[in-house]
């Protein structure tokens, strides 16, 4: 009778360990639910013409959180376009929440303008200075630019090398309008506008306020610029 109800503890025991193991969320699971959200998001990125390549990084075999009774959710904690080692949040929202962050190498390759040749700083951007080569997009956090269209005009901040991705950052707009031009000054309200002409007091871009005189009245304003050559004042 002992020797029965100690097999049959032994049993229990062992058929309590099997239950504990086989109810745990294991380190390849969360590391297969990681490398399969990236895999996605990859073939996502491949309709826009990017090419992605990854590894996910190691998790402690030893580690085991508890079973999870609904799917694993997965997203990543930093922008993967704008850094090269993201990290995935994989996490279980069930009876036993849980957290876990794995990381991940990635690099992202797509088309990209570089310069064609050295910049020079105040150089004026046209399409003969430009070229569309493919670059690791998300080595630099800084952004990159594709279409030419939207640049051409804008000025050069500072030296550029020949094969230098062109970034938001290393552009300026042109002065729509420089000092001493002569202006338009449209002064506006809700219900009509009036129309006269002024002077630049200082040079500024689309968008920035510059100081105007009034050649009527020879009175000094401080208008936006709207557009080359015209300014705005409300009223």
């Amino acid at each position: 009778m002992q020797m029965r109800t100690l097999f049959l503890a032994t049993i229990c025991l062992f058929t309590t360990a099997l239950n504990t193991v086989a109810a745990a969320t294991t380190s390849s699971q969360i590391r297969d639910a990681a490398a399969g959200f990236i895999e996605a998001w990859a073939e996502q990125q491949a309709l826009q013409n990017l090419d992605v390549r990854f590894t996910v990084g190691n998790i402690d075999s030893r580690l085991t959180l508890a079973a999870c009774n609904s799917p694993l959710e997965t997203t990543f904690t930093t922008d993967p376009l704008s850094t090269t080692s993201p990290s995935v949040l994989v996490s279980c929202s069930g009876e036993r929440p849980w957290r876990m962050y794995v990381t991940s190498s990635v690099e992202v390759h797509g088309p990209a303008l570089v310069a064609a040749r050295p910049l020079a700083r105040g150089e004026r951007l046209t399409a003969t200075v430009l070229q569309e080569r493919q670059i690791q997009i998300n080595a630099s956090r800084r952004g990159i630019l594709t279409d030419p269209e939207q640049i051409s005009g804008m000025l050069v901040r500072r030296p550029v090398n020949a094969g230098s991705p062109i970034t938001p950052d290393l552009l300026e707009a042109p002065n729509a309008i420089e000092r001493g031009d002569h202006v338009i000054i449209m002064a506006k309200s809700t219900v009509f506008s009036v129309s006269s002409r002024g002077k630049a007091l200082a040079s500024a871009s689309v968008g920035e306020q510059v100081l105007v005189e009034n050649l009527r009245s020879s009175r000094t304003v401080r208008a936006t610029v709207t557009a080359p050559g015209r300014v705005e004042i409300p009223m």
